[in-house]
Parts: structure tokens; C-alpha cells; sequence
């Protein structure tokens, strides 16, 4: 039911369609209805979010040692943003990063970074106190020798961190401590869960009576008539007549959020960019030997050599989701795709695409699954008794331009009143709404003045949802999709101290 108990106190002729119902479709869907906008919104799928793998808040972009100081930066600043909307959606506990000695890499080398991470973070929080979201900028990282680690080794396993040094002691113990270089760091880098993501797009937007959900809704066509406005060709399966129907629908302003098929969309817009996808996949394992609260745990390596990176996320109830950066566990042989200069839609083998549409054959899933167990034994011993926990999450991702380890990208704007989405974080998506609105208000489109508007007003709704309402909406999105709920569930500690 729309909610009518929280009325807009504007509302605007203005109608936006929106093709793509993940995060970014979802996040500027709710940032434009929450506005008094109205919204139509266009999923193929039968719920909202439901792409890629999501499972790390990029507070500072660590895991990336590649990328620019800019681009940490700016993941950094949009993470924050992200968690002050959707504080329901993350697990608080932090993130250790690990640099194994064959690996070329200095951990000496990210200190710098991690220091001018904190002072922004530190300015940031003096600009506006309610930006401190990731603990105090204090503690936004700390440092361990091999003799810290030692010392930790030798204390018992807490069942509730309660300090920094709790998190490290399931590493120390667990960790062949002469493998690695030295310091370890320990940044407050958050887990992120797609589930919680989602549940909170469909229940505020199922609030709002400005946005329309159009879910199992595929658009197969777009035009612009004039420069005023765009027209929408969807096909819905009628049960009545049990065959598809097309409908027709015309809005002022076209967002295409369509993930790694923007560039069939990009086509029949006739708008060309080159842009960059890639399929990759996380694998759902459990560890029942496990014992003790796991932070997030990163062991750099040289992407998509035997050595890649290798990337612990825990969850609640021993389940533990795998990346490792090498060619048969996270990424595919021909697993990326260009676009070319007749299409603006990089073409992946059919054989992506079948999973996407389809699903993975079950041997596969238990193929690479071991793989990922066994990548990750290699740093962690113990982790070798895991077994596959259930599906892997996957799905193909895009990179707007031909780099392909950019991280920070929001939204880019082409021909008369159109726009694309190009995130490759999920913490970009409220960057790219945030840009929208600006671009609505540059065209002369919408003057409700939003200068000044804080996140409560802004997402009045949004924020007006429980804890207890998103996990257990979670909860059944997980079932309805085939994962282990433990992936749903809230794994949350007090790190301020």
C-alpha cells in the first residue's frame, strides 16, 4: 500500500522513467520520489536489486591498491553518504588488509593513503558531526607488527569484540604470521548486504505514491519524438491471455540504469559510449569449524594471476562469502567485453548470459567453489574443512571507458534530457542520483530547492523503515532467490572503541 502518511509537501508535474531496478535504478527512483518526482520504474526481474555481488562498503577504496588517492577518496565520501541513507543495510565490523610476502606489494606504501583517508574522514566529521558514521576518524585504522599479532595469537578467542584488538585475534590465530609483510592494517571498512539493500528499495518505494513499479516489465523499445519527452515500449506477460502484451508509456526524462546491458539501451537511444563489461562471480561457502567473530579479511595479490587477491566476508551462522581474483574463481576467461563502434553494448559469450538469465550448472557451482576454498587455504590453513554453501552470487558488471580498474563513477548525461547510470560501486548509486537532481534543476525541470535538504528530509521515507522490518523482508527475498538467509542477516558490533 502507497504510504499516504507521510505526504510530499511539493509535488511535481515532472515525470522520469527509470530502466533498471538495481541499486542505481532503485537509489535514484527513491531520491527522485522522495522528491515529489514521479516516477515510473522498469525492472525485468520480479523484484528490485537483484545484480552483481555486493557484500563490501568501500569506505576509502582499500581493497584497491591501484586506484588513485581520488578515487579513494571519492569512495570514501560517497560510502558515507550511502550508510547515512541506509543505515539498516550494513554489518559493522571492519576490514584487515594483509600483503603475503611473494606478493610485490609494501604495506609500508599504504600508510600514507590510510592517513589521508583518516584527515579527510577527520574533516569531513568537523564539517557536519553526523558524518561520523565509521566510528571516530581517530580509529579509522590501526596498525599491527608480526609481534602484536604474536601476542594476540596467545589470547582466548572473544565470542563479542569489544576493541580493535578483539577483531585480530581469530587472524592472529588463525594466520601463518610468517607469510605476510608487515604492518597489517585494520581499516573501518564496513560489510554491505545486497539482501538488506534490496529489501529496503522495495518497501520504500512500494511506499511512495509517486513511483510506479513496473517489475517483470521488459523494455524493448525507446524514442524521443520531440525534445520534450521520451516514449517507453515494455512487454508484460498477461496471464489472461497468456501471451506477452505491449504497453506504451510516454515520460519527460529517460535514466537509463540497465547495469551491463546501458549499452542496448545507449542504442536505441542512439546515444554511442564506450564502455567496458565484465561477469564475475563470489562464492557462499561455510566453515563450520569456525570459531569466533571474523573481521573482513583481504589478502592482496596481482589480479587475474595465480596470486589475486584473495577476500574473506563473513556472515552470521559460520558462512563466509569467497572472492579470489584470479581467472577460474572470480573472474572468466573472456569474461570481459568492449563495445565496439557500432554498438554501444560490449558483448559477453553466450554462455555468461545463460547464467545470468538461467543460473550456473550445479557442478560448476561446486567446481569453482572448492577452488575459492582452496585459494583461500592458502593464507588461511583452517579454511580448507569449509564446504560450498550455496550458490555463488554473480553477475556481469560495468566500467564506463576502457580502464578497467576504475572504481568511482556515477552518472554521465547525453543528447536532450537523458541520462546513464555507470556505477561500479554500489556506493556511487546516490552519487548518480544526487547528480540527476542537480541536472533537473540545470534544465530548468524541477525548481523545488533541495540546497541544504539533510538526509532526513531528503529520504523521509526511506529512513522511516525498522531494522527489524528490513532483515526479515531480507530474510525472504534471500529464500525467494535460492540463498542461505544467513547472507540477510544483520552481523553488527560496536567498533568505537
Amino acid at each position: 500500500m502507497k504510504d499516504k502518511a507521510l505526504p510530499h509537501n511539493h509535488r511535481s508535474s515532472l515525470s522520469v522513467g527509470i530502466i533498471g531496478g538495481g541499486i542505481a535504478g532503485s537509489t535514484i527512483a527513491l531520491r527522485l520520489a522522495e522528491l515529489g518526482i514521479n516516477v515510473e520504474i522498469f525492472e525485468e526481474g520480479i523484484s528490485l536489486v537483484n545484480g552483481p555481488p555486493i557484500c563490501h562498503l568501500h569506505a576509502g577504496g582499500n581493497l584497491y591498491r591501484e586506484i588513485s588517492d581520488e578515487q579513494c577518496i571519492t569512495l570514501l565520501q560517497q560510502s558515507i553518504d550511502s550508510l547515512k541513507v541506509f543505515p539498516h543495510t550494513v554489518n559493522v565490523r571492519p576490514t584487515v588488509i594483509a600483503v603475503p610476502k611473494p606478493d610485490k606489494g609494501d604495506p609500508v606504501n599504504l600508510i600514507p593513503r590510510l592517513s589521508k583517508l583518516q584527515s579527510f574522514y577527520r574533516q569531513l566529521v568537523e564539517q557536519d558531526p553526523t558524518n561520523q558514521v565509521i566510528g571516530h576518524p581517530d580509529g579509522y585504522f590501526k596498525l599491527y607488527e608480526q609481534n602484536d599479532l604474536e601476542r594476540l595469537s596467545q589470547q582466548s578467542m572473544p565470542t563479542h569484540p569489544e576493541s580493535f584488538d578483539d577483531w585480530m585475534i581469530p587472524v592472529a590465530k588463525n594466520l601463518d604470521l610468517n607469510q605476510f609483510k608487515y604492518p597489517l592494517a585494520l581499516v573501518q571498512e564496513y560489510g554491505w548486504s545486497v539482501f538488506r539493500l534490496a529489501a529496503t528499495a522495495n518497501l520504500a518505494l512500494d511506499k511512495l505514491p509517486t513511483c510506479q513499479i513496473h517489475t517483470q516489465s521488459k523494455v524493448t523499445h525507446v524514442s524521443q519524438q520531440t525534445d520534450l519527452g521520451w516514449q517507453i515500449e515494455y512487454q508484460q506477460y498477461d496471464s489472461g491471455c497468456q501471451d506477452y502484451v505491449t504497453h506504451r508509456l510516454e515520460v519527460d526524462y529517460l535514466i537509463n540504469a540497465c547495469g551491463f546491458q546501458t549499452g542496448l539501451i545507449d542504442d536505441m537511444a542512439k546515444q554511442q559510449r564506450s564502455r567496458l563489461v565484465e561477469f564475475k562471480a563470489a562464492y557462499v561457502t561455510q566453515w563450520p569449524d569456525n570459531q569466533g567473530c571474523w573481521p573482513e579479511v583481504i589478502f592482496h595479490g596481482e589480479r587475474g594471476t595465480p596470486d589475486g587477491m584473495a577476500q574473506l566476508t563473513p556472515y552470521p551462522d559460520g558462512y563466509f562469502q569467497l572472492h579470489g581474483m584470479t581467472e577460474d574463481i572470480t573472474l572468466f576467461k573472456q569474461g570481459l567485453a568492449k563495445s565496439t563502434s557500432t554498438s554501444a553494448q560490449p558483448k559477453l559469450a553466450d554462455g555468461f548470459i545463460r547464467k545470468i538469465k538461467s543460473g550456473w550448472d550445479n557442478q560448476e557451482i561446486h567446481t569453482r567453489s572448492e577452488r575459492a576454498i582452496r585459494h583461500m587455504s592458502r593464507f588461511v590453513p583452517n579454511y580448507k574443512t569449509a564446504i560450498v554453501g550455496g550458490k555463488p552470487l554473480f553477475g556481469a558488471q560495468q566500467i564506463p571507458g576502457d580502464d578497467v580498474t576504475l572504481r568511482a563513477a556515477d552518472v554521465s548525461f547525453a543528447g536532450k534530457r537523458y541520462a546513464r547510470t555507470e556505477i561500479v560501486k554500489a556506493s556511487s548509486a546516490l552519487s548518480a542520483a544526487n547528480s540527476i537532481v542537480e541536472q533537473l534543476h540545470a534544465e530548468g525541470l524541477f525548481k523545488v530547492q533541495t540546497a541544504g535538504m539533510s538526509i532526513d528530509q531528503a529520504f523521509a521515507v526511506t529512513r522511516s523503515l525498522s531494522a527489524k522490518d528490513i532483515e526479515a523482508y531480507a530474510i525472504s527475498l534471500a529464500h525467494q532467490r535460492g540463498y542461505p538467509e544467513a547472507l540477510a542477516k544483520t552481523l553488527s558490533y560496536d567498533l568505537s572503541k
